[in-house]
């Protein structure tokens, strides 16, 4: 059997290693030479990806990654892992799941098998985007009609990079089809490869299963982060509240504060939902509110710096801060909306010399939103800083020693161990 990937980022890569290693032969496609050249060398652009499982599945052949879209023609199903951004006004970017569609749709009626074709969209999004939007891109650019001619269905990723105690293999597939052959026709496929699918009665449901789960992380970080500037001014430990709360073996899940969110789901998804209740009429109160309070959380780290410097009688203004962590989460490379970026822009329009250190990210790529700091490279640790600012919970920050050291240092994970004197948390 063979199936075709679009898109070998962090949610593509992972899963079509994890077919190749149930036996099923992945076509990668994807517009980046760069990473279709690194698979067919076998080598991972993925830190947490290791070399050797490309290297296997390339010595058996189970793998091959290209940029010819048109060689669709030549697999079973189609697996769409694309981005989902949101543009500048916070409205659902769907370009890359349509162009992705246009370009399989043309080769979807050449059947493998005397089988079907089999499209999968994995990409996070509104409820309506698979049954409606792709749908549509694909039976208008091959002339075939979904549920007939070919199946379709939606299967959210819920890859979560560098976790140890989960995997693609063991995470449960949400599974919803656009008929009910389509679905079975999904969850046949996914079987061969994960050890459990759960399937829904619709795209539809499986769509907002996704962002259900990710509405309920950021409500809840929200809650926390609002929680952590409220016990501050009373002079209270949130991290040591959130600990001894979640001793409660029953009606209490903990969550933790943070300088910002980052990631590719919980700062992006929920607004997905938020775009498209509006369309119902409907307005998602928590999930703005959430937003609001999540993407102050820079203002509120950038305050607690300019506290920190004030004990040494010194401004943000002509300051030089070392930033700990470009990373969104810890001992990942994985940057994507990380609000390091965030901090680090509104700590420089204030003035401040801002450097970062990041064993995960030793030069900074090209993003979406900051492309003004591609280039940049990881400095040392020292002490000849005006303040350091932990912004990413990575292992080596919480180990590192830092009690000889004279400079302020501004904790926003509450990761430190060995403090210097002068240690603020934020």
């Amino acid at each position: 059997m063979k199936i075709a990937i679009i898109g070998l980022g962090y949610v593509g890569l992972p899963l079509g290693l994890r077919f190749t290693e149930a036996g099923v032969s992945v076509l990668g496609l994807d517009v980046d030479p760069v990473k279709v050249d690194s698979i067919n060398n076998g080598y991972s652009y993925i830190r947490h990806i290791d070399s050797e499982r490309i290297q296997n599945a390339r010595e058996s052949k189970a793998l091959e990654a290209s940029t010819d879209f048109a060689r669709v023609a030549e697999v079973e199903a189609i697996l769409i892992c694309v981005p989902t951004p949101l543009d500048k006004h916070r409205d659902p970017d769907l370009s890359y799941v349509l162009k992705s569609g246009e370009a399989i749709a043309p080769h979807l009626g050449k059947n493998i098998g005397g089988r079907k074709k089999l499209v999968v969209l994995e990409s996070t999004t509104y409820p309506g985007t698979t049954d409606t939007d792709l749908r549509g891109i694909l039976e208008e650019n091959s002339g075939l009609e979904a549920g007939v001619d070919f199946y379709l269905a939606f299967s959210p990723e819920r890859e979560d990079p560098g976790r140890q105690d989960h995997s693609v293999k063991t995470i449960p597939k949400v599974m919803g089809g656009y008929t009910s052959e389509c679905l079975a026709r999904s969850v046949e496929l996914y079987s061969k490869a994960l050890d459990s699918v759960h399937p829904v009665s619709s795209c539809r449901v499986a769509e907002a299963t996704k962002l259900t789960e990710n509405i309920f992380r950021s409500v809840n970080i929200a809650l926390v982060n609002e929680l952590k500037t409220v016990f501050h001014e009373m002079d209270i430990n949130v991290w040591d509240v959130i600990d001894a709360a979640a001793t409660k073996p029953f009606g209490y899940m903990p969550f933790y504060p943070g300088p910002g969110l980052g990631g590719h789901c919980i700062p992006i998804d929920p607004f997905y939902l938020t775009w498209k209740a509006r369309e119902y009429d409907q307005h998602t109160r928590f999930i703005e509110l959430a937003g609001e309070i999540n993407t102050s959380m820079p203002d509120y780290v950038v305050s607690r710096v300019a506290e920190a410097l004030n004990e040494d009688s010194k401004s943000i203004k002509g300051s030089k801060i070392l930033m700990l962590g470009m990373a969104y989460k810890p001992n990942v490379d994985d940057d994507r909306e990380s609000p390091s970026y965030v901090l680090m822009r509104k700590l420089e329009d204030r003035g401040a010399q801002v450097s970062y250190n990041d064993p995960y990210v030793p030069i900074i790529k090209v993003t979406r939103e900051h492309p003004e700091f591609a280039g940049r490279e990881s400095v040392e640790i020292t002490d000849a800083y005006d303040c350091i600012l932990v912004a990413t919970h990575h292992d080596v920050y919480s180990s590192f020693d830092f009690r000889a050291f004279t400079s302020p240092v501004v904790d926003t994970r509450n990761c430190i161990l060995h403090c210097p004197s002068k240690y603020f948390r934020a």
